[in-house]
């Protein structure tokens, strides 16, 4: 990230302006939610990097040249935390910071929440004085990883904010965090671009099927950015044969095939399908997976509107319990035959 405000995505300038308008009473914390894949992290840094650089622009960009951006660039400005699982520091490449070294404990499998310990050790960087009498920043994401130990020592922070700190929570789904953590923060949402924006950005990155890619991930631009250059694909198509032509025997067989597929993935493919027959069935329109309308019209026909309903209500469930199943195998071959019972 350059201080520039080309270092934003293009759809995210017109919420850096709107956001601007927060500079003149700042709040003690701001909750950026919105769709996953649309750069919320991203523009959250820029923002912290705006608030910790000394000489910022009249647009309210970081300048990128003081010894503040210096500092911010490279993970070690001493008024800035980041906090986030494990996994992500680990899927990045990126050192954690000091203070969640100290507190991480050693572990195979990284986690994928955000612990207590994490939220203690921001205790010392609050107590004391800021570097240069400026502002300190912590940015969370995201803040659905918290589990009930962090996001209730969290709300503590949040109930008697330390002075000249500010919180920038990040998040995908308001429906997973607390109500009193909600009540505390100031929130402000982040919009999809539209279709033709997102488009037209993808197209720049220079990869096929760019049409086809955003509309698998619900228009979110990144999304279907890092899905396009992931692994899986295979998998993704052999799910998408199975429901369209569904059987007992295909059940099984597709189970088997996908088991080292992340379940939360499965479930998510399984979800915008069900979404996809939904809409066919009562707008006639498909969202998702425009590719497949001609099968996803042929089995909207066949469904109850009743027993559709019934089945995305039973996958939702499926969704909150994805993270930890006994068994990927059985977990995913029985949300696959209970697809299949539909027909």
């Amino acid at each position: 990230m350059n201080g520039m405000s080309d270092s934003l995505y293009p759809w995210q300038r017109e919420s850096w302006q709107q956001l601007q308008q927060l500079r003149v009473r700042l709040p003690h914390a701001i909750l950026l939610y919105g769709a996953e894949g649309i750069g919320k992290t991203h523009f959250a840094e820029a923002f912290a990097q705006s608030l910790l650089c000394e000489t910022p622009q009249p647009d309210g960009h970081a300048c990128g040249s003081c010894i503040a951006c210096g500092w911010f660039v490279q993970h070690n400005h001493p008024d800035f935390r980041r906090v986030r699982p494990e996994a992500l520091d680990d899927e990045a490449g990126v050192d954690a910071d000091a203070e969640e070294k100290k507190t991480a404990k050693a572990s195979k499998t990284p986690s994928k929440e955000i612990k207590i310990d994490q939220i203690r050790a921001l205790a010392d960087f609050m107590n004391v004085s800021t570097h240069r009498s400026g502002m300190r920043v912590v940015v969370l994401y995201p803040a659905e990883a918290l589990n009930n130990a962090s996001a209730n020592a969290l709300l503590k922070t949040l109930e008697e904010p330390p002075p000249n700190t500010i919180f920038l929570l990040v998040c995908n789904r308001l429906d997973r965090l607390l109500p009193t953590i909600l009540s505390r923060c100031r929130k402000f949402a982040l919009a999809l671009p539209s279709q033709a924006e997102a488009l037209h950005w993808l197209k720049q990155q220079k990869f096929d099927d760019a049409d086809v890619w955003l509309a698998e991930q619900g228009g979110a631009p990144l999304a279907a950015l890092e899905a396009a250059h992931a692994e899986g694909r295979e998998m993704l198509d052999e799910l998408l044969a199975f429901l369209s032509a569904p059987s007992v025997e295909r059940a099984l067989k597709t189970a088997d095939r996908m088991q080292k597929t992340p379940v939360v993935q499965s479930v998510g493919w399984t979800q915008r399908w069900l979404y996809d027959l939904l809409s066919s069935q009562m707008a006639s329109t498909v969202r998702y997976y425009p590719r497949r309308k001609r099968e996803l019209t042929a089995l909207a026909g066949k469904l109850e509107t009743q027993s559709l309903l019934a089945a995305m209500k039973q996958i939702n469930e499926r969704r909150a319990i994805a993270e930890h199943p006994l068994s990927a195998k059985l977990f995913i071959e029985d949300m696959l035959l209970a697809y299949a019972a539909l027909f």
